[in-house]
């Protein structure tokens, strides 16, 4: 455990965070929650007290984090990244403390925290530890499977299609430990999960472009092909590493990853005349090595070379592989028009969208509300535009591909009566 001296001494760079609170039951933000931010280790010490909004955010903050040199660097030994922890209550809900948080130098940390409701006195408390990342701490390397399953290996394929899941059950642990506990985990939270787990959110967009493809296609075939359910499981993928990727309930995730997995979350990679998505398996390159496999180190080393993520990709995989995309996304009520919507578009599309907006303005009181007549005008732009600045997409006030996708997942949290927790 580090002394606050040595801290200090090591963190000479800033990192943002910004802290998001909803309700485990229904997806509505929690409005004056309260978050104090100390160093891990450290708990006397509080750094920062934040307020959360009507829209259950806090504002972004500056928090000391080492150099982000020591981030891009392979052969760095140091930890890269500074570690602190949250603790938040609010009336009506049971606290959460989160240890562990890990805050990288010039990129903005995402803290999403879903509250139960109970009892806020503390004897319930929810406390959840932040392991190391997996490309600092010590973790057992991926077990070799073939890239592509036999139909016939021990089950039936249940899936005729590709499908983007709307919820996954995580095993958080090796898949024969029957005391880790199963989560019901959003796919595109998992997906962003995982990538902030094992890459750096500040290497290149297209080394993190490749890292995020090659973690949803692994992903996307679990998933295909019931992998764990035809071995007589009840849950999708695992936390293990040795198994699958490395998911940590409640971790922060990060803006530059978040954004990437908005964009690419129905994608998949694909071999000719192959139905499912392919097994990508990769490793770090740097404790582990793994031919003809991705490397993590590697792949940021082409990233800094300019390769772009599908050359990345083909370096490691072949040059038969590709990027496929689902047929169909579930947990959506409308699927995507096919072309951004703007100011002057009109007709079924658009009156969707400002429906869905408009349930969406009744749990978040910053959104306007608005009229479903199916023009998108000024006051819809206006909406798009507050509803992107609250959810961290680019503020544009034109509904493109991941805002589309984003107001539909919301939309679904907020107009249920509850969710699966």
């Amino acid at each position: 455990m580090k002394d606050m001296k040595s801290m200090q001494e090591a963190n000479t760079g800033k990192g943002l965070l910004q802290v998001n609170v909803v309700s485990s039951v229904n997806s509505r933000p929690v409005e004056e929650a309260e978050v104090s931010i100390s160093y891990t280790g450290v708990p006397e010490n509080i750094l920062e007290k934040l307020t959360t909004d009507s829209s259950g955010r806090t504002e972004v903050i500056e928090l000391d984090a080492p150099p982000e040199e020591w981030s891009l660097d392979p052969e760095n030994a140091r930890q890269p990244y500074s570690e602190y922890t949250f603790d938040i209550s609010a009336p009506g809900f049971e606290p959460v403390s989160i240890s562990g948080a890990e805050i990288l130098a010039n990129v903005k940390a995402v803290q999403n925290v879903r509250m139960r409701p109970g009892d806020a006195s503390g004897e319930e408390e929810e406390v959840f530890v932040i392991p190391a990342h997996t490309l600092y701490g010590e973790y057992p390397p991926k077990i070799a499977e073939d890239e592509i399953k036999p139909v016939n290996e021990s089950g039936e394929i249940v899936l005729s299609r590709v499908v983007i899941p709307e919820y996954i059950v995580v095993h958080d642990g090796s898949p024969r430990d029957s005391t880790a506990k199963d989560y019901y985990v959003k796919y595109k939270d998992y997906i962003k999960n995982v990538a902030s787990s094992e890459i750096y959110a500040t290497w290149p967009a297209d080394t993190i472009r490749a890292n995020v493809l090659a973690i949803m296609s692994f992903t996307l075939n679990r998933v295909y092909t019931e992998w764990y359910r035809n071995r007589g499981y009840d849950f999708t993928i695992t936390s293990s590493t040795a198994f699958d990727h490395k998911w940590i309930p409640e971790r922060n995730i990060y803006d530059t990853i978040s954004v990437i997995v908005d964009e690419l979350f129905s994608s998949y990679l694909s071999r000719p005349n192959v139905r499912q998505p392919i097994l990508t398996q990769y490793c770090d390159g740097r404790k582990v090595s793994c031919p003809n496999w991705m490397t993590q180190w590697g792949s940021k080393a082409l990233g800094d070379e300019g390769l772009t993520s599908i050359e990345i990709l083909r370096y490691y995989y072949g040059d038969d592989i590709y990027i496929n995309t689902a047929e169909e996304i579930s947990g959506i009520p409308a699927s995507w028009p096919g072309y951004s919507l703007e100011e002057g578009a009109r007709g079924d599309k658009v009156r969707q969208l400002q429906e869905q907006l408009d349930v969406i303005a009744g749990a978040y009181p910053a959104l306007p509300k608005i009229k479903a007549d199916g023009i998108y005008g000024p006051a819809t732009k206006e909406a798009v535009r507050e509803f992107q600045s609250v959810f961290g997409l680019p503020a544009t006030g034109i509904t493109d591909y991941p805002t589309w996708y984003k107001i539909s997942e919301i939309y679904v949290g907020v107009s249920r009566i509850a969710e699966l927790t």
